[in-house]
Order: C-alpha cells, then sequence, then structure tokens
C-alpha cells in the first residue's frame, strides 16, 4: 500500500500541468488572441504616441 500513496502526488501533479498546458494552449489561439493583440497594439500605439509629444511643462 506504500507504493499507491508513493505515486499519488507525482500522478496529481502531472495531470495538473497537463491541464495547465491545455488551458496555455487554448487561450493563445482564437478570439482570446485577437482581443490580447489587438490590447498590445493599443498599448504600443499609445506608448509610441506619448513618447512622441512633449510634456506640458518642457515647452
Amino acid at each position: 500500500m506504500d507504493y499507491v500513496s508513493a505515486l499519488v502526488p507525482p500522478i496529481v501533479m502531472a495531470a495538473f500541468f497537463v491541464g495547465v498546458v491545455r488551458v496555455i494552449v487554448k487561450t493563445q489561439s482564437g478570439a482570446a488572441k485577437a482581443r490580447e493583440d489587438a490590447a498590445a497594439d493599443a498599448v504600443a500605439a499609445r506608448a509610441e504616441v506619448l513618447g512622441k509629444t512633449p510634456a506640458a511643462g518642457d515647452a
């Protein structure tokens, strides 16, 4: 019976790891990817615009 208690933690961790990998793979495609890409593009565009305009006190 000791072998069962020795094998349960690695099996549970392996199952959890497979679940995490599946969630990561599923969220990297489709509508979620398009939404994340759009958000990243918006942040980059905003940073670019803010970097080119002089600050209010610099004039």
